[in-house]
C-alpha cells in the first residue's frame, strides 16, 4: 500500500520464488535470498547485482543449486556476462 508520499507503507511484503513462483510465506525458514554480483571484463565488481529467491520447498527436494545454475545461466546471457 502507498501513502500520499508514494511511499510503501505495508509491514509486509511478501517474495516469490524465482524458480516455483510460489510466494514465499513468512514462516518459510529454509527459503534464502542470493545477490549474485554483475563483474566487468576484468573480472571486477560493477556495484550491480541480480536477486534470486528460493523457496524452501525446493532446496527440500535438493533442487536449489541447479535451480540456481540454471537461473543465473539465462540472467547471464540476457546481461553480456562471461
Amino acid at each position: 500500500m502507498l501513502n500520499a508520499d508514494n511511499q510503501t507503507v505495508d509491514l509486509y511484503i511478501p517474495r516469490k520464488c524465482s524458480w516455483t513462483n510460489r510466494l514465499i510465506t513468512a514462516k518459510d525458514h529454509a527459503s534464502v535470498q542470493v545477490n549474485i554480483g554483475h563483474l566487468d571484463e576484468n573480472g571486477v565488481y560493477t556495484g550491480q547485482f541480480t536477486t534470486f529467491a528460493v523457496a524452501g520447498c525446493v532446496r527440500k527436494r535438493g533442487e536449489g543449486d541447479s535451480a540456481l545454475d540454471i537461473m543465473w545461466t539465462k540472467a547471464k546471457g540476457e546481461l553480456d556476462q562471461k
